[in-house]
């Protein structure tokens, strides 16, 4: 099948799946005239990809489950693959990380926002502007 059907398939653009491509999460076999063609075995790890970047996880983490061999059957069928845990685990601590720096920044620019509202003085009353 072509790009665009496989696309329709997975519910994905033909542009994803060419970032998939870019990414070396896909790699489609070519046709005499250079069109890509993807087989049944692209489709699952089409549908693979885009379902695991969906839940939130990065190419760089999928790239986690291709080193293993996982992306090659539908990920819910049968056991979950091998270090799957450590990589969903990783992902969340990273956002927790950065959930906790973005609070941290958010409270110094309220603390900031305060201090300079307070330099300035309560606003002048609405009629006076």
């Amino acid at each position: 099948m072509r790009i665009g059907e496989l696309a329709e398939h997975i519910g994905a653009s033909p542009r994803s799946l060419r970032y998939y491509e870019q990414q070396g999460l896909l790699v489609p076999a070519r046709s005499d005239n250079g069109y890509r063609e993807y087989d049944g075995a692209a489709l699952v790890r089409a549908r693979n990809i885009k379902e695991l970047l969906d839940t939130g996880l990065t190419t760089e983490d999928v790239r986690h489950y291709l080193e293993r061999g996982c992306l090659e059957r539908p990920l819910t069928d049968g056991p979950r693959c091998s270090g799957e845990l450590d990589t969903v685990r990783h992902r969340l601590e990273s956002l927790d990380d950065r959930i906790s720096r973005l609070r941290e920044l958010r409270d110094r620019l309220a603390r900031h926002q305060a201090e300079v509202e307070a330099s300035l003085g309560p606003p002048p009353p609405a009629e006076a502007r």
